[in-house]
């Protein structure tokens, strides 16, 4: 091993760059992760033997109560490419460590569409996949190839195709069994020549209005939808960078038909998207809004006052503020609906 991929360990780091709420929390031990060689000596040193470990990228997706008694791994690894093709697609590559949105916005200054849909949505390449980040229409899943995780038990690099991801509605094995087992080092797209443009999504096609399209034929391009979306999420999401969030807290919860009718009775105009297999998706953020918490606060954990989905740390907030305030909501939605409500980011 050179002396470039040793594991520098720093004690007592402070996490509040690197978790977009903006808890003021630290880790006993970090280790900034720039090449894949890193890893193994990072997972095996005697100095954290026994410690637990958690994996970092931009810290879009999780909760962090309390301070962290083990090692985290800041995940820094960078570099994009376009690794080959085939007759339907372009295949891309991006380290786990480029910031999402701006790898978005290089695929199209190559030419490359496909990922315009999920422009803006905050953290890392390699958090994508953990999630299964979806919006407007599209799910990550749908570009998805292969990539590459370094296992911290063995040190070995392993490839992973979709069906070992395991993909869910924002979910996949690395959000369940293998959370904090594997570190995503990079992660390959797979474009598609043929390109259509997804812009049913409703505030999308407004917004697309808005911009002059779908008139007299006029049709968006790819740079069309990225700039709509981007343009939407900003009227309705507040930027991590001046209001702490980590995006949409909760899930769109599934019902099944019947529970779905029973619902509908009860409430005739609620929000609702059929799925193929029968079941119906429904809007968590209006369940949430009629529960009368939109704009509403526990201390200085608040729901965002423009997007009921959005809870927002206002400046001082504990993460255990942010549970204290989701737990009210779930109860209010359970009580009022029969409907289970489940946070998106991960809970420490």
């Amino acid at each position: 091993m050179s002396q470039t991929d040793s594991a520098e360990f720093i004690a007592g780091y402070p996490l509040k760059a690197h978790n977009t709420f903006g808890f003021d929390v630290h880790a006993q031990w970090a280790c900034r992760i720039e090449r894949e060689a890193q890893l193994p000596a990072a997972a095996h040193d005697p100095r954290i033997a026994g410690l637990p470990r958690l994996v970092l990228g931009g810290g879009s997706n999780v909760v962090l109560t309390r301070d962290f008694a083990g090692l985290v791994l800041l995940v820094a690894l960078r570099g994009r490419r376009v690794v080959g093709e085939d007759d339907e697609a372009v295949y891309v590559e991006a380290a786990a460590g480029e910031p999402w949105h701006e790898f978005v916005g290089w695929t199209l200054s190559q030419g490359l569409p496909g990922l315009e849909n999920l422009a803006l949505i905050p953290g890392t390449v390699g958090a994508a996949p953990i999630q299964n980040i979806g919006a407007y229409g599209l799910e990550m899943c749908e570009r998805f190839a292969w990539l590459r995780a370094v296992e911290l038990a063995s040190g070995e690099s392993v490839e992973f195709d979709a069906r070992a991801c395991a993909f869910g509605y924002r979910d996949s094995f690395f959000k369940r069994e293998g959370r904090d087992r594997f570190v995503i080092t990079s992660v390959t797209f797979r474009l598609p020549k043929a390109w259509q443009p997804r812009a049913n999504y409703a505030d999308l096609a407004r917004q697309l209005a808005a911009d002059g399209y779908h008139a007299d034929g006029k049709e968006p391009d790819a740079q069309a939808i990225f700039d709509a979306v981007v343009a939407v999420r900003r009227a309705k999401l507040p930027d991590p960078l001046e209001l702490g969030n980590a995006g949409s807290f909760f899930k769109n919860p599934v019902v099944n038909a019947d529970q779905f009718e029973a619902l509908k009775s009860r409430e005739p105009d609620v929000v609702s998207y059929a799925q193929p297999d029968g079941r119906v998706k429904l809007a968590a953020g209006w369940l949430i809004d009629r529960c009368g918490w939109k704009g509403r606060s526990i201390g200085a954990a608040a729901v965002h006052e423009r997007q009921a989905l959005v809870l927002v740390n206002r400046g001082g907030a504990s993460g255990a503020d942010v549970l204290a305030l989701a737990r009210a909501i779930q109860h209010d939605v359970l009580e009022r609906f029969g409907v289970e409500l489940e946070a998106e980011p991960v809970c420490l």
